[in-house]
């Protein structure tokens, strides 16, 4: 049975609020670095690994060897890190638990991985400005080359540890709000009414402002810097600031929502 969390400190919710929106920036940045190249399957692609000892992609090799490095080093006690491959050699959490107990068992790192190279990094490809963005050498980073594989996984992993970061911390949103307004969801928690915990979770004019937030972020951070007047009239951008709003709106507000409406639901066992 999970044990009951540490009551949350005062001014708990707007420090969640803050860590969100620093992690956008840290989305964004990833995902500037990652458009300079292709979607190159021969990085995420089962063949890809130049060895034939492996039947992994070059992505989740690295990812796999990252996270063994990271368990070892302690990244993994924290309840703000989720790894993409759980294994046994990972210790148990020491840090002074914030989450109840069930929260451990929330990890959906598997969706965040199959989404983000299936729509995430072709969509990104699509919205990249080619005059800005393009590779020194442009026929090397063509789909089915592997001159650039690693440095592509490398991309591939820092973006998909935002993204995840930025899901998972849905938890801690959702224990704030419980311990704000514990008897509206003790209720929809008792009737598993899953409707009813994503209309108590969901705040309309909170998700514009941050559709709007990162819009900026991206037009401020993506910005090409060139020292003309015809630069400041007529800004250019390394992707178009419109792909991470619809990211935001498409992606990581409803894998977030579903974090947390998993993680209230056993919330009272």
């Amino acid at each position: 049975m999970c044990s009951s969390s540490s009551p949350t400190p005062p001014g708990y919710l707007d420090n969640v609020r803050n860590s969100l929106i620093r992690q956008e920036d840290t989305i964004i940045f990833s995902l500037l670095e990652r458009v300079q190249y292709s979607h190159d399957s021969v990085a995420c692609d089962n063949d890809g690994l130049l060895s034939d000892d492996l039947d992994w992609s070059i992505a989740k090799h690295m990812a796999v060897q990252k996270e063994t490095l990271y368990s070892q080093l302690g990244r993994y006690k924290s309840e703000e890190e989720n790894p993409f491959f759980p294994r046994s050699i990972l210790p148990h959490q020491q840090y002074p638990k914030i989450l109840h107990r069930c929260a451990d068992s929330i990890n959906i790192n598997h969706k965040i991985w199959n989404i983000y190279f299936k729509e995430i990094v072709p969509e990104l490809i699509k919205a990249r400005n080619n005059d800005e963005c393009g590779s020194s050498i442009p026929e090397l980073v063509k789909a089915g080359n592997n001159y650039e594989c690693g440095s592509i996984a490398v991309c591939d992993i820092v973006c998909l540890q935002a993204l995840s970061k930025r899901i998972h911390y849905g938890k801690f949103a959702a224990e704030a709000k419980f311990q704000d307004a514990r008897s509206e969801y003790e209720a929809a928690i008792t009737a598993k009414d899953r409707k009813l915990l994503l209309e108590l979770l969901t705040y309309e004019t909170v998700e514009a402002t941050v559709k709007k937030r990162v819009e900026l972020k991206a037009k401020t951070f993506g910005q090409v810097v060139k020292i003309d007047e015809d630069n400041v009239a007529n800004p250019t951008y390394k992707i178009k600031p419109s792909f991470i709003p619809k990211l935001f709106e498409d992606i990581v507000m409803p894998f977030t929502k579903e974090v947390q409406v998993e993680y209230l639901l056993r919330r009272l066992d």
